[in-house]
């Protein structure tokens, strides 16, 4: 029940933060076999405390979020007196497929989770010390609760052979969702036999209209873009409505130019923010 699942997310959340050293030390490992990766790859792959922090956070944030199972949208009686009712109900197993991104392997568990699902992961080879650490984490704390470990599962061959065989496991999983850039997820689209739940490649857009607020739009902005740059999610564009834009342009750009960002836009913003870059791409 909603209770149960929500008292297990609290203590994934708890176990997470009270095994952060070995979580930690884990992660140091799989850094030190990527010391040849660029910058922005290991800055995806490392772990510390205050991210340890965040990923906890984020599964008590799920556990107060509404149980979106057995709850029925509509019904209705027909003409013959038959009652049709539609109800939410768990997808059941769900294959998440992702790259080099921890964070990912909680983020995902918290929400099949507190779905109802079951959840078999596998991560990028470059991330499968810090994985196994942060599943046997979430797994001993199910335990705990006397609920199925198994409910959160980890595949430990990260090899493409195996991925592939899990895109083909129509008796075992019922839908897969691939996370991380445009070539693994149209990797995973166009190959897999298993349904598959198709998710965004990057390249964000932030959109600010001539009637928002300002004030909140910069907060925004400013938040998908320097939070973390490294990842697939971070904005990359802003487009702002042509009415606002020389009142607005200039105090967004000192805000993220403020954070290191550089700047590039077409004529028309290079006329109100001078010194803009040209944007080519």
């Amino acid at each position: 029940d909603t209770t149960t699942k929500n008292k297990a997310l609290l203590a994934m959340a708890t176990a997470l933060e009270e095994k952060q050293k070995q979580i930690i030390a884990a992660n140091k490992e799989d850094l030190t076999a990527a010391v040849d990766m660029p910058k922005k790859f290991t800055d995806r792959l490392m772990i510390n405390a205050q991210r340890i922090t965040d990923m906890a956070n984020g599964l008590r944030n799920v556990a107060r979020l509404a149980d979106p199972t057995a709850k029925i949208d509509k019904g209705w009686i027909t003409a013959d007196g038959l009652q049709i009712l539609q109800r939410r109900v768990p997808l059941g197993v769900i294959g998440i497929i992702f790259e080099a991104r921890p964070n990912v392997t909680v983020d995902a568990t918290g929400l099949t989770f507190k779905s109802g699902n079951a959840v078999i992961l596998r991560g990028g080879k470059e991330a499968i010390r810090t994985n196994t650490a942060l599943v046997n984490v979430l797994r001993e704390a199910l335990k705990a609760k006397h609920l199925p470990e198994n409910a959160v599962q980890l595949v430990e061959d990260t090899s493409h052979e195996q991925a592939q065989e899990m895109m083909n496991m129509t008796d075992y999983i019922d839908v897969l969702i691939p996370r991380g850039g445009r070539e693994l997820i149209q990797r995973v689209v166009k190959t897999a036999t298993v349904p598959v739940i198709e998710t965004g490649a990057g390249n964000c857009h932030v959109y600010v209209d001539k009637d928002a607020s300002l004030e909140m739009a910069t907060n925004i902005t400013v938040n998908a873009k320097v939070q973390r740059p490294s990842v697939c999610n971070a904005a990359e564009k802003i487009l702002v409505h042509r009415d606002v834009a020389a009142k607005y342009l200039p105090t967004l750009a000192k805000a993220l130019t403020d954070h290191g960002v550089q700047l590039r836009g077409d004529e028309v913003a290079q006329e109100i923010v001078p010194g803009m870059q040209a944007a080519t791409e």
